[in-house]
């Protein structure tokens, strides 16, 4: 596909001017990305799934008041054109945070 074809099939270019996360000191919290999720249970904490598209990912979990900044990132997109919604959220240092990485429970087959 030539190059001029490639362009015209994207409608707009959508470009956004950075902003200087406010209230977030480098030296009291530590930036986590990933896809943000409500968590199914507890209204006061967050769910951010490190690759969404990925078999084999994990995920972390904080609480809401932990979090001092949150900022937009490029969404993903996957082979079949499936797409996620990407965030970057600064967590306060020395919060209790969960990093949980899902399994299947199996016999391990020996070679």
């Amino acid at each position: 596909m030539a190059i001029a074809n490639l362009v015209e099939l994207k409608e707009k270019f959508e470009i956004q001017t950075y902003q200087k996360p406010q209230n977030v000191d480098k030296h009291n919290h530590i930036p986590f990305s990933g896809s943000p999720k409500k968590h199914p249970t507890n209204k006061s904490k967050v769910i951010l799934i490190a690759d969404p598209f990925t078999p084999n990912t994990f995920y972390y979990e904080f609480n809401i008041q932990d979090i001092a900044f949150a900022e937009e990132l490029a969404s993903i997109t996957n082979l079949e054109g499936e797409s996620m919604s990407m965030a970057r959220i600064w967590v306060k240092k020395q919060s209790v945070g969960v990093r949980c990485t899902p399994f299947i429970v199996d016999v391990i087959k020996s070679h």
